[in-house]
Formats: structure tokens, C-alpha cells, sequence
């Protein structure tokens, strides 16, 4: 199954004549931005499993009903109970024993809208858990989706941030009115330009 969908996701990416890029990322967090249209998980899915690297996107278990919490699970999603995450973190972690590689996926921009703030989640589960950080992207302009660097977090939030914001400058999602520039509450307010 892994080969065939892998040829799969080649195919569909060659279709829409986007094309996949960057180094295989082998365990730890996954950050994908920009995010602003639900094509954003799909080109997403497809790069994962185009490099044979199983993505648990974690998604809130509200969405997991009817035909979309099947296509959920099937692509490999995992329902988040927002009220216990680390239950759901630590089950994963339990599960991902071995070496073939893997990534905890999540929106940290966690809406498709314009925000103020990032969610923290995936650099507290970073910092809890000690896997690094992988950015991955996609780029509506070059029609590229990919991975970017991989960096265990310093805990110097601010200059770890600094890293996100320096890669994600020239990332251009969708709807670009929509990206959320990356920053944490716990750098404090955003300073105005």
C-alpha cells in the first residue's frame, strides 16, 4: 500500500503540475503554514505520503462524524480531545515506537483566517517530548509544497519564532489575506510597524 499510494500522490501532484520538494524529515512536529484553505491539508497529505512519511494530523474531535471523520482517520488524522491533548500525545508517542519515519501534524495557525496568535501546542510538544520542529510549506505562486529545516526549539521562544518568521516570509498561501504571521502570545504583544 505504501508504494502504491506513494505513486498516487506523485501522479496527483504531476496533475495539478505542483511539485514536492525538500529533505525527508525522519521524527518530530510538524508545523505547516501558510494555512488558509483546506487544499492546504491536501497538498500537505500528498507531500507526506509522495516522500512515504506517515503524518498524524492532529484534528479536533468535533470534525470526526459522519463521511468526513471516516476520510479522517483513513488519511491518518487523530481525533484531539482539546480538553486532555497530552492523553492524546502520549498515545501517539506510545504508538510511534520504531524507525520508519513520522510526524505529529498540526495547523499551528489553527484557523484559515487571519489571527493575531499562533497556538503553542506543537512547541510545547516539542519542548515536552524533545523531537524537533520540521516547517513544512506550500507556495500557491511556484506551485511547490515541501519541507523546510528541521531545529530542536531552544527554548528562547522569541528566537526560535525568529526562525519560523524568516522562513515563512516568502510563503505564500491561497488566500494570503487570510496567513497568520507566525508569532506565540508568550512573546508578548506584537510590536507595530
Amino acid at each position: 500500500m505504501p508504494v502504491l499510494r506513494r505513486e498516487v500522490a506523485r501522479l496527483a501532484l504531476r496533475a495539478v503540475r505542483w511539485q514536492a520538494v525538500g529533505e525527508v524529515p525522519e521524527r518530530g512536529v510538524l508545523v505547516g503554514a501558510p494555512h488558509t484553505s483546506n487544499w492546504d491539508w491536501v497538498l500537505t497529505l500528498l507531500l507526506g505520503w509522495t516522500y512515504g512519511i506517515d503524518i498524524k494530523l492532529l484534528v479536533k474531535q468535533e470534525l470526526f462524524v459522519g463521511p468526513l471523520g471516516w476520510l479522517l482517520r483513513r488519511t491518518g488524522a487523530v481525533e484531539l480531545d482539546r480538553k486532555n491533548p497530552s492523553a492524546t500525545i502520549k498515545t501517539m508517542l506510545a504508538e510511534s515506537e520504531g524507525d520508519a519515519p513520522w510526524l505529529i501534524g498540526i495547523a499551528a495557525e489553527g484557523t484559515r483566517s487571519r489571527g493575531e496568535y499562533w497556538k503553542s501546542g506543537f512547541y510545547r510538544i516539542a519542548q515536552q517530548t524533545g523531537l524537533p520542529i520540521t516547517l513544512a510549506f506550500l507556495d500557491v505562486p511556484s506551485r511547490t509544497v515541501g519541507w523546510g529545516p528541521t531545529f530542536h526549539p531552544t527554548g528562547d521562544v522569541k528566537a526560535d519564532m525568529d526562525v519560523l518568521r524568516a522562513f515563512y516570509a516568502d510563503k505564500t498561501g491561497f488566500n494570503p489575506e487570510d496567513f497568520t504571521p507566525p508569532r506565540l502570545r508568550e512573546e508578548g504583544p506584537a510590536l507595530e510597524a
